[in-house]
């Protein structure tokens, strides 16, 4: 037991403590620094972005996603649960970035780097930062949880933005890529037979989940649901290809 608690000690994770199920709904998380830079990115936005390229829908509808990953109480259900960081990073990768690049399509020029060089970059960052070691880092340092969080959302708004211009195979083809090594990434935390993550050793139990199973549960969202993400993306490419494509032999 005195190990145990030796260990509870050692994470801090930015979003606090792991909660009791009863008392999730109370741990908003209310830090002036996070409001304050959330405010001013949507000043930034209106005052670097020319209004004749602004997309303020999906901008507006990235920032609600980053306001339910940070602020409301999912935020602390992330020290409990290897699973809801999981659909954490699903969420900010596969949502709140594509969002934010089509937000200002305008920008999208500014990013250089081909599509496949920012493919390899988002992929490398994504299974960097689910190496146990850099994981364990990032609830133990606010610093290195944000830029765990920064790094995600940068490599993958960057991924995005080079697929929204690029052409559709290659596009499709990118898309199909990012499925296949969430999938993958997924299946190794599904049939892994031992719990890699030490920060969750003793969160999980209040939640009915040892930490084997809750990792079997992130694996299955990144296997399922987040990968299927990806695939819809690449079908509605392929549909909109396949439409323009299809249009002057329907005339």
């Amino acid at each position: 037991m005195a190990g145990g608690g030796s260990l509870a000690r050692v994470w801090l994770p930015y979003c606090g403590a792991a909660p009791e199920p009863g008392a999730l709904a109370e741990r908003w998380n209310l830090d002036p620094v996070l409001l304050a830079g959330l405010a001013l990115a949507v000043v930034a936005y209106r005052l670097a972005v020319p209004a004749a390229r602004r997309r303020p829908r999906p901008f507006f509808a990235a920032m609600a996603v980053l306001v339910v990953l940070f602020v409301s109480p999912f935020c602390a259900l992330t020290s409990a649960l290897f699973a809801a960081r999981s659909a954490h990073h699903a969420l900010l990768v596969a949502v709140a970035a594509p969002l934010l690049a089509a937000a200002c399509p305008g920008a999208n020029r500014l990013l250089r780097l081909p599509l496949w060089g920012w493919t390899a970059v988002s992929i490398l960052v994504l299974w960097a930062w689910h190496v146990p070691g850099f994981y364990a880092a990032a609830l133990s340092s606010d610093a290195v949880y944000w830029l765990m969080q920064v790094t995600l959302l940068a490599s993958a708004t960057g991924f995005w933005a080079a697929v929204w211009r690029a052409s559709p195979a290659s596009a499709v083809g990118a898309l199909l890529a990012a499925m296949v090594q969430m999938g993958l990434l997924g299946a190794i935390l599904t049939f892994a037979s031992v719990a890699f993550y030490a920060p969750h050793f003793l969160t999980t139990a209040a939640w009915g989940l040892s930490p084997l199973e809750d990792q079997q549960l992130a694996g299955l969202i990144m296997w399922a649901p987040a990968a299927a993400l990806y695939l819809f993306a690449a079908l509605y490419v392929a549909g909109r290809w396949l439409a323009v494509e299809s249009a002057p032999a329907a005339r």
